[in-house]
């Protein structure tokens, strides 16, 4: 594969997620080959993109979108994809699913073909285990929708040739994406390092410290989110969030920093799933009243302290255990989940002895290792240390 060459890219999977990359793709100037054994789904995502396409270009932003459309093929014939140079998977998040795909997939593409995954949290390893030539397969973790957001995490395998995280994270930049190159562990970057947002938020309100508005309120209002933990979990979905969640948490061996909420789980269960459904943390039934947060500030402050001095730990010992670069690091966070500043930055500028400090009073509080301090974050509290 020659990044310089408008080589044809295929995409196995044409939900929100594999039609959004396709887009993408399509627009950047490659042939596009969309690979779904569902005609139903394929039809859909056909006219969708040629809608959305159209929009564009009568908004100003895409000059020709006939000429995207007409890069664009639809296929439920594997045999489609033997002359691409790249295909990315973007179906169900299941392994086995997977690792079946990827041994069929080097049946039908040349040797140099490289195959690709957009799994959120699974391992690249793994699925790279089930090809013969493992080497040609990494992760490539696009953000939804994919048109709209720029991050997309590079992720090589073990197996994964020197060089090709580096080509591919140069073809993204050439796609108009912001690419970072993550280490194969649990959530990567963005999955890992954001679970704090949610998971503190949750225990927060399970103790009754705070109803889900307040908790809300205090991270838009004063932290500059622009949604809160409960707002956003619902409108991600209770299906894709919790999930990831339970993943990350079972991958990391059960480390108590990332485990599962029982609210979270009930509501996953009752089949409350959150926007899509009409009803998860919040109801979305025509004429409900939301509940109302209470504005005190300085109560406030604590609760987002308390999510604040999670997360930025967890982006601390994302950076002491090489998960990313710390520049990777608040690209992602920034760019790919919009936090209002990288956590790093955040660091710097309230002290890493002060995060410290809070994050040791949590701990002697509840005497937990879901609280315990980075190593790194401790080190940089005690000798004043910055990352930037």
């Amino acid at each position: 594969m020659q990044t310089d060459q408008r080589f044809p890219v295929g995409i196995i999977g044409s939900g929100a997620m594999g039609s959004g990359i396709a887009q993408v793709a399509a627009v950047a100037g490659h042939d596009v080959i969309v690979l779904d054994s569902n005609p139903a789904a394929l039809e859909k995502s056909k006219q969708h993109l040629a809608a959305t396409l159209l929009k564009l270009q009568e908004k100003g932003k895409l000059p020709d979108a006939q000429a995207v459309i007409d890069r664009l093929s639809f296929t439920a014939d594997n045999g489609a994809l033997a002359g691409c140079g790249l295909v990315i998977e973007a179906i169900v998040e299941n392994l086995e699913v997977k690792k079946k795909v990827f041994a069929g997939l080097e049946q039908v593409v040349s040797t140099d073909c490289i195959l690709a995954s957009n799994t959120s949290s699974l391992s690249i390893a793994s699925i790279a285990s089930a090809c013969a030539q493992p080497e040609r397969v990494l992760g490539i973790h696009f953000f939804n929708p994919a048109p709209l957001m720029a991050l997309v995490e590079v992720i090589p395998a073990v197996q994964t040739r020197a060089g090709l995280p580096e080509q591919i994270k140069d073809l993204m930049t050439q796609w108009g994406k912001a690419p970072v190159i993550a280490r194969d562990t649990p959530g990567f970057i963005v999955n890992r390092v954001a679970r704090p947002f949610y998971g503190e938020a949750l225990r927060i309100y399970e103790e009754g410290i705070a109803g889900m508005a307040t908790i809300d309120w205090a991270m838009t209002s004063l932290a500059g989110f622009k949604m809160g933990p409960f707002t956003l979990m619902d409108y991600i979905g209770h299906d894709v969030n919790y999930v990831v969640t339970e993943t990350v948490f079972q991958s990391f061996f059960y480390d108590p920093r990332y485990k599962p909420s029982f609210s979270q789980k009930r509501l996953l269960e009752a089949g409350w799933l959150g926007r899509k459904s009409g009803r998860g943390f919040y109801s979305y039934a025509e004429g409900v009243v939301q509940p109302e947060p209470q504005k005190d500030e300085a109560a406030g402050r604590k609760i987002t302290e308390r999510i604040l001095f999670m997360l930025i730990n967890e982006a601390v010992d994302a950076v002491q255990w090489q998960v990313a670069s710390a520049p990777d690091i608040e690209l992602a966070m920034t760019k790919g989940v919009n936090y209002p500043k990288g956590l790093l930055q955040w660091c710097d500028e309230l002290g890493a002895d002060y995060v410290l400090a809070g994050l040791d009073a949590l701990y002697n509080t509840y005497r937990e290792d879901r609280y315990r301090a980075s190593a790194l974050l401790r080190r940089m509290g005690i000798e004043g240390r910055k990352f930037f």
